[in-house]
């Protein structure tokens, strides 16, 4: 038999050798490296958060914590009760005293992973709804501000307001007290261990703009999106001179040189109607925003902009979606708008604001279809930022989402021309500014829009600033 060379043997002794020599190492290795504490299999959520009993809604993927309280409640000096996992920490530290009236950062660490949540706390605006005859009045809760316009005709002198409350306020005069309005007539408001007073003022239609509300309807009677259905009632409840004007009126020569402003609401659809993009439609609504007409476009609307050369071609909103019914969805968290910079604006005159230059147009827990027809800006474009998408488009951004205080993200309102003194058309989309929630898919309706009065009240400044620039 034939031996094996040596040198194989030699061979497996250095394999086994340099086999010893790894698996040593290894062992050597993993001492040091789990003596270090670096540990990472651990939890820094913040399981549950308590404000005087109440349980606060925690959003673990965004980071977010928010909840509303009672009015009335203290929220300057609240200690919360915190809940996290065995062996974190938090920072500020559980059993704190702290000021919530501002939003507040915790830091959660535990092993080395850390993680940060941002708490937002708001208070419940005391009074819910403020109705006459089935007119709801508009609320502004900062500047404690009532206001509706009743009917022509309509006897101010004995008018008996329905106020709905939020839970644990009461308020003097009652709800169903008649009363005299002829002169503002004060309501004190009370809950926890506050008390405003907010005035109410009830009048009648006053002569105002010539305000024609476009729609693709034949006639108002035959509008069918509830979102356009609302918007276009609450507009004729506000103005003497509102008209209902069609596409096909239009088409058929109709003068609009009687209008001060024109607003055309779209909700129905994405993609703009045949009818809106016709030769002679274009042409008409060209001349007579050459002439001195004004143009209000909101939502899928504004892409409107393109078609009318208000900006150039190819410059028209380049993020536009949203759900259809029966999609749709509920949110956990409020949705607003970032106007800082613009404060003084007199489009964003009188919103009821969570913070400067920032309010919210669609409440939490509210029914949604997100119809936006925006400019996203970073990416998208070519645009860059706000400077960008001002130098392209001849216009004027004047709001984005609420995180986005330089207005750099996303263009949500906006005037054109740019710098001009002569504004003749402004354009309103985000998915917040929705004047109906319908109920989900299973039917339930939704619960109502706290913050509805800011979206009539932003129309209305809109339209006004229109004629008036």
């Amino acid at each position: 038999m034939k031996k094996k060379p040596i040198k194989n043997r030699y061979t497996w002794l250095a394999v086994g050798l340099w086999m010893s020599i790894i698996t040593c190492c290894m062992i050597a290795c993993e001492d040091p490296f789990n003596d270090s504490g670096f540990v990472t299999d651990v939890s820094v959520n913040i399981e549950s958060y308590l404000i005087n009993g109440q349980e606060a809604v925690i959003d673990h993927e965004a980071g977010t914590i928010t909840a509303t309280v009672a009015f009335g409640t203290d929220v300057t000096a609240v200690t919360p009760e915190v809940s996290i996992a065995a062996g974190a920490t938090i920072n500020p530290e559980q059993g704190s005293t702290i000021d919530l009236s501002a939003p507040i950062t915790y830091r959660v660490i535990n092993g080395n992973i850390y993680k940060d949540y941002n708490v937002q706390i708001t208070t419940a605006k005391p009074i819910v709804s403020f109705e006459i005859d089935g007119q709801s009045a508009l609320i502004n809760h900062n500047s404690r501000m009532i206001t509706l316009t009743v009917a022509e005709g309509t006897d101010i002198t004995a008018l008996t307001p329905e106020i709905t409350l939020s839970e644990g306020v009461s308020i003097a005069p009652s709800s169903g007290v008649m009363q005299d309005f002829t002169n503002p007539v004060i309501y004190t408001v009370s809950g926890g261990s506050s008390m405003v007073e907010y005035t109410a003022v009830v009048s009648t239609p006053v002569e105002g703009p010539a305000v024609a509300f476009l729609g693709t309807a034949a006639t108002a009677s035959e509008i069918t999106n509830p979102d356009e259905l609302s918007a276009k009632n609450w507009l004729f409840a506000q103005y003497d001179g509102a008209t209902y004007i069609s596409f096909s009126d239009i088409a058929g020569g109709m003068s609009l040189a009687d209008f001060d402003v024109i607003w055309w609401h779209y909700d129905s659809a994405m993609n703009l109607p045949s009818q809106a993009l016709s030769g002679p439609v274009t042409t008409a609504l060209q001349n007579y925003l050459g002439s001195g007409g004004n143009i209000l476009l909101s939502t899928f609307a504004s892409q409107y902009v393109e078609a009318l050369n208000i900006v150039p071609t190819g410059k028209g909103p380049n993020n536009v979606f949203g759900d259809f019914p029966p999609a749709g969805f509920v949110d956990g968290s409020s949705w607003g708008i970032s106007f800082v910079g613009h404060e003084s604006h007199p489009v964003f005159s009188g919103l009821d604001t969570y913070a400067p230059g920032k309010a919210y147009f669609l409440e939490s827990g509210t029914f949604r279809l997100n119809h936006t027809a925006w400019w996203f800006l970073p990416e998208w474009g070519g645009y860059g930022n706000g400077q960008g998408w001002r130098d392209q488009t001849g216009g004027n951004n004047l709001a984005s989402e609420a995180w986005d205080d330089a207005l750099d993200g996303r263009v949500l309102i906006a005037e054109f021309p740019n710098g001009g003194t002569d504004i003749n058309a402004m354009i309103i989309s985000f998915g917040a500014y929705d004047w109906y929630n319908e109920a989900d898919a299973s039917g339930n309706p939704s619960q109502p829009n706290a913050y509805l009065d800011n979206i009539k009240l932003l129309t209305a400044n809109s339209l006004n600033y229109l004629v008036e620039n």
